[in-house]
């Protein structure tokens, strides 16, 4: 321990309260965060004094006790999950906002994995604490769910939230609903079996002040019209679900907030009705027909749209507009016209396109796009954007299966606030790459994914001064890396 941060008196309690910890890292890592926001010694006693009562759930019980109490709904909405379960952190800021717990602009400014999963304890204290706050409904298909017969109520009338495991779907469509003011449920298929389309409509007719309904894994045909009376509905997950169509009646939802779905044939034209409507994620669709979607003027995060569809609608409506992710036939749109409907983006951080095999990029100048820091480009480039038309801002760029035929070094060198590049398979066709001195002045990290060919990068002395990590090929040879006195991690 540090003596000038901490008193000497303070070591003794330090050593026995980690001694209690059983060697648990997570117990010591959230002891020592509880302990460093007070350094006297009448509350190390009173930790000290707390935690010798029950050892490790202690220890993690004061550390919500001390959450903020905006984070505590956060915390406990964590009992929901199935035990082992691998949560997507996009979604789960989702569910949160839906939920009320956060608001969008929180999330948005949170740097975390993409995917995140609860410790057992942690899952343990969270249904102990939402069992107190009667927060959740136990899930019926965990051992802490009450034994009841198939024609009783399984929650009380006042639960506002239900984690259904799929395996139960049958069970839980045919007992008594009791909870006409159910907010949030949420279905979890680990068993992959098939739930045909009747046993959706009880949602509908029982839960008519459903604000968030998750079917993410629940393998139906097709999605009842009745949803469509789901009037107070702020998030709808259907992704991995195999519907191919959405009813018309989902124009009805006004209140949605989020629509996460994938792989159907069409999207309805209906969308433009949901004017409410912030995070519209339609990866994969079949049929590229028009989709009008300029009348979504608090659309932050939009994904899977063609490039067809987006030309079709008035880009400078969609003053909000964030995140913004392309896919399809490049070659239905000009060019120069595409360039001018990104710029009208005036608050864009991030964009991701896509062309298809058959396709291929022309030309992208982004120059006028000026809040644009991320920019994901994968399909063929017939040539390389020049510096100058590159967004003024960007930090962040990846390219994958560009099928570059010159080296994109001598380019990319020179994009004065570049920090992240990623070059991933056949991103360039060519042998040989070349850093010049004093490019990628402000790079940390770059990385050389499955470009194969490549078999020499040469880093000239004075290039990348600030690079801190570095992957590339196993089969290619790096000169000049003993310069770069900022790296940290080195690997192929």
């Amino acid at each position: 321990m540090d003596a000038e941060r901490y008193p000497p008196d303070l070591e003794q309690f330090g050593r026995e309260m980690v001694d209690k910890c059983n060697g648990l890292p997570l117990a010591i890592v959230v002891l020592g965060g509880l302990l460093s926001r007070n350094m006297s010694h009448t509350e190390w006693r009173k930790v000290h004094d707390k935690e010798g009562q029950m050892g490790v759930m202690t220890v993690l019980s004061l550390s919500y006790i001390d959450l903020p109490s905006y984070l505590k709904p956060c915390f406990l909405h964590l009992s929901l999950f199935p035990e082992d379960y691998v949560i997507s952190t996009r979604k789960l800021f989702l569910l949160w906002i839906a939920e009320g717990f956060v608001l969008s602009e929180q999330a948005g400014q949170q740097s975390m994995k993409d995917t995140a999963e609860v410790h057992d304890f942690v899952r343990e204290l969270a249904i102990a604490k939402a069992k107190e706050h009667n927060f959740f409904g136990a899930n019926i298909a965990d051992p802490l769910s009450p034994s009841s017969s198939s024609n009783s109520s399984l929650f009380s009338s006042k639960c506002r939230r239900q984690s259904i495991i799929y395996s139960d779907m049958e069970r839980y469509a045919s007992v008594e609903h009791s909870t006409p003011y159910l907010r949030s449920l949420l279905f979890f298929n680990l068993g992959h079996e098939i739930c045909r389309i009747s046993q959706l409509d009880f949602i509908g007719k029982c839960f008519k002040v459903l604000r968030v309904l998750d079917l993410e894994g629940v393998e139906v045909e097709s999605l009842p019209s009745i949803v469509g009376t789901l009037i107070h509905l702020r998030y709808l997950g259907l992704r991995h679900t195999g519907l191919k169509l959405l009813p018309l009646s989902i124009g009805n939802l006004r209140s949605l907030q989020t629509l996460d779905v994938n792989n159907l044939k069409q999207v309805p034209n209906v969308i433009w009705k949901i004017q409410n409507m912030r995070y519209l994620y339609m990866e994969g669709q079949e049929d590229d027909i028009p989709l009008k979607i300029d009348t979504l003027e608090n659309l932050q995060v939009l994904s899977g749209i063609t490039f067809k569809q987006w030309i079709q609608n008035n880009s400078s409506k969609l003053t909000c507009l964030g995140k913004l992710k392309l896919k399809g036939r490049y070659e239905l749109v000009e060019g120069v016209e595409f360039s001018k409907s990104i710029a009208k983006l005036r608050v864009l951080k991030s964009l991701y396109v896509k062309a298809s095999e058959e396709s291929s990029f022309s030309s992208l100048a982004m120059n006028s796009c000026l809040h644009l820091s991320k920019l994901d480009i994968k399909g063929h480039l017939q040539k390389l954007t020049e510096t100058f038309q590159f967004p003024p801002n960007l930090s962040q760029l990846t390219l994958e299966a560009c099928r570059l035929d010159c080296d994109p070094m001598s380019i990319l060198e020179k994009l004065p606030k570049l920090l992240t590049l990623r070059l991933r398979a056949e991103a360039y066709l060519g042998t040989e790459m070349h850093v010049s001195a004093n490019g990628f002045p402000q790079l940390k990290v770059l990385q050389l994914f499955e470009l194969s060919k490549v078999i020499k990068l040469n880093i000239e002395n004075g290039a990348i001064p600030w690079l801190m990590q570095l992957h590339f090929h196993f089969s290619t040879r790096i000169s000049g890396v003993d310069k770069l006195s900022n790296l940290v991690e080195e690997n192929c």
